[in-house]
């Protein structure tokens, strides 16, 4: 059986986690965070950008990573070296070089360790992708049979919530805009339009698999949405608040004339895991009303 685990990214703890394998994680992320009992694990990640200054701030520092040639996430090949035994499993990610470890960075530390371990990438666009996620790691794990329940359990949830939505005939689809980030603005893309349909509205700023992109406020104004929601990548409520608040963007204040909820980011939409069920549910409030 695979022993020792690391996790590079907080969606994937959150999978070890749900498949009731905690007790397995021997290091996780700089961002990993839930559930309460990873907190007190060895962190072998670290970033060089100071992610509590300003969105437009965090962007500028990220743009200026890429370009000089440096990952803005490293590992922290010290504290990984530290881990003791070395870990069986490496969890890592190729969807986002911004928000985890990219391949390249975690290739390069793979040289430190004295046995190569084994390398699980996560790299899913959609729900099935995040799906099959799920099951990539539990089949790692030697869990497959508590990975397809936990992925039976998230499918039975979302078709529930859809069906509720279906089953009132004169329900109306909410044109719905999901903004992953405000300075510059971007529309979440990847499984957000997925969720969003789920939840009874229709997305107008992305389709299902499609990367999260770049718009300019004068073009998400045109959409004209029934609804906007502001859920900033690695952000919660509170700040994702104070971001919008410092908005003044003509046509930013157009578009924000309609109707604005807010949900964490950080904790949902941002994380192909488990809790994408969770988002689902709290986007059909917020789309809903």
């Amino acid at each position: 059986m695979a022993g020792r685990v690391v996790s590079l990214l907080p969606a994937a703890t959150e999978i070890v986690a749900a498949l009731g394998a905690t007790n397995r994680l021997a290091g996780i992320s700089h961002e990993c965070d839930y559930p309460p009992e990873v907190r007190a694990l060895p962190r072998v990640t670290c970033t060089s950008v100071d992610t509590s200054r300003p969105s437009g701030a965090i962007d500028r520092a990220m743009a200026h990573a890429k370009a000089s040639g440096v990952s803005p996430i490293e590992i922290d090949e010290r504290a990984l070296r530290r881990l003791a035994p070395p870990p069986d499993v490496i969890l890592g990610q190729s969807l986002c070089e911004v928000c985890a470890v990219g391949e390249g960075e975690l290739a390069r530390a793979l040289a430190v360790l004295g046995r190569r371990p084994c390398v699980v990438t996560l790299h899913a666009h959609t729900l099935d992708g995040v799906f099959g996620d799920i099951r990539r790691v539990g089949e790692v794990l030697e869990l497959a049979d508590e990975a397809e329940e936990l992925v039976d359990g998230m499918r039975h949830r979302l078709r529930r919530l859809q069906e509720r939505s279906t089953e009132d005939t004169t329900h109306h689809a909410p044109r719905t805009l999901v903004l992953e980030w405000l300075d510059p603005p971007y529309v979440a893309g990847h499984w957000v339009p997925e969720l969003v349909a789920v939840a009874g509205g229709r997305d107008v700023g992305a389709l299902p698999g499609e990367p999260s992109r770049r718009r300019t406020w004068r073009e998400l104004a045109a959409l004209a949405p029934d609804v906007v929601v502001v859920a900033p990548c690695g952000f919660d409520v509170p700040r994702a608040r104070r971001e919008y608040e410092t908005v003044i963007d003509r046509d930013a204040r157009v578009l924000f004339g309609r109707r604005v909820e807010f949900l964490d980011g950080n904790a949902y939409t941002s994380r192909p895991g488990p809790r994408l069920a969770d988002a689902a549910e709290l986007l059909s409030q917020l789309i809903n009303g």
